[in-house]
């Protein structure tokens, strides 16, 4: 089973709304598929998810690490070959969603080839996930609606909260909105996106602390290294690092050091293979894991889902799973369906989608694709 191609395929979807968060907003989905295309006509595919503003790489920088930096070495390698294929990917600094991309899909090339999903080869605990919906920024009444309509469209009950503008009273405020309108029963938790200080983040959770929130996510910038562990000390819930903590090394250093208590693991930035490496090391410190979202479509989506819900661990909470429901449309051949709050994982081999070739043909932008 060697590896005969690996392409990078840049496609553009819109977003019904811009998405709004502290570190940016985004408009349209400029993606890049990664197809590992393997012997006996096997291939696998995976979704690359640029984030510029988090991570520094954008939808031209992945495709050319991956066509000119990491396809060389790949290609000859057997799906099999793991260790020396993350050898081959370790050796640049930086570029995770290209390096996750290709890491799922060789996974789905090894559960097509063995007829397996791959929950089942990471796992098998269940086979499916909670969802969580993301609420971004927007005058509390739209915000009340979204979560309204997702509550009673979709049957979810978590939801997670942007926050991180200023004053601070905007984002408590709207809290307070979800919350009243919402009842007791939701869930609700914060993700500041590095937008606030310490003191503002402090001050915020001070003012939301009869809301019942049950997490905090990335109110303060990591190099804000006192500042984070003395709000962490402070703060009665858990403290998840996310775009903090990508890495195992880092998850260490944010935990250890006590700038954090949980760690959101993400798919799209660390793969299956680095995933259950962060997963492991986080059940070894006795660290709480929840799954999160970097804005991905159904493919990435359906990449969660399958990870999540092979672990025990990953599908004790709701997963960040329905961002995709923001896009115009996407390139699977059968949408995602999220019903009584639950996201299953798709039943065939691999990650178990196919994508639409059609769709594809559609939205990708490289001048060989256009029609």
């Amino acid at each position: 089973m060697k590896i005969l191609a690996v392409e990078a395929i840049p496609f553009a979807v819109p977003y019904r709304k811009p998405l709004r968060f502290a570190s940016g907003e985004v408009h349209t989905a400029d993606h890049v598929l990664v197809r590992v295309r393997a012997e006996d006509g096997v291939v696998g595919v995976a979704e690359a998810p640029p984030r510029p503003y988090t991570y520094g790489e954008t939808q031209t920088s992945i495709r050319a690490v991956v066509d000119t930096v990491f396809a060389p070495d790949l290609v000859g390698l057997s799906v099999f070959d793991r260790e020396r294929i993350h050898a081959v990917l370790d050796r640049t600094v930086g570029n995770p969603a290209a390096k996750a991309a290709i890491d799922m899909a060789v996974w789905d090339v090894l559960g097509r080839r063995l007829g397996v999903s791959v929950t089942d080869l990471l796992g098998g605990w269940t086979d499916r996930m909670r969802v969580s919906h993301m609420v971004g920024f927007a005058p509390d009444d739209v915000m009340v609606a979204e979560a309204r309509r997702m509550r009673d469209e979709h049957g979810v009950t978590t939801f997670k909260v942007k926050v991180g503008r200023r004053p601070v009273s905007l984002d408590t405020g709207a809290c307070r909105a979800l919350r009243e309108a919402l009842g007791p029963d939701v869930e609700l938790y914060v993700d500041g996106n590095r937008g606030w200080t310490p003191s503002e983040a402090a001050r915020a959770l001070d003012e939301m602390a009869d809301l019942g929130l049950t997490l905090s996510e990335e109110l303060v910038p990591a190099d804000q290294v006192l500042g984070r562990r003395w709000l962490t000390a402070r703060t009665p819930f858990p403290t998840v690092a996310d775009e903090s903590a990508t890495r195992p090394g880092e998850v260490t250093r944010e935990l250890l050091d006590g700038a954090a208590t949980m760690i959101s693991i993400k798919t799209a930035r660390t793969g299956f293979t680095g995933s259950q490496r962060v997963l492991h090391l986080c059940e070894g410190l006795g660290a709480e894991v929840v799954m999160g979202n970097q804005i991905d479509g159904q493919l990435g989506t359906a990449c969660t889902v399958v990870f999540g819900a092979a672990h025990r661990s990953t599908s004790a909470r709701a997963g960040e799973l329905s961002n995709y429901l923001d896009m115009a449309d996407d390139l699977l051949t059968e949408p995602l369906r999220i019903v009584d709050g639950e996201l299953r994982v798709p039943s065939g081999p691999g990650i178990g989608v196919e994508i639409d070739p059609d769709k594809l043909q559609r939205y990708r932008t490289d001048r060989v694709g256009r029609r």
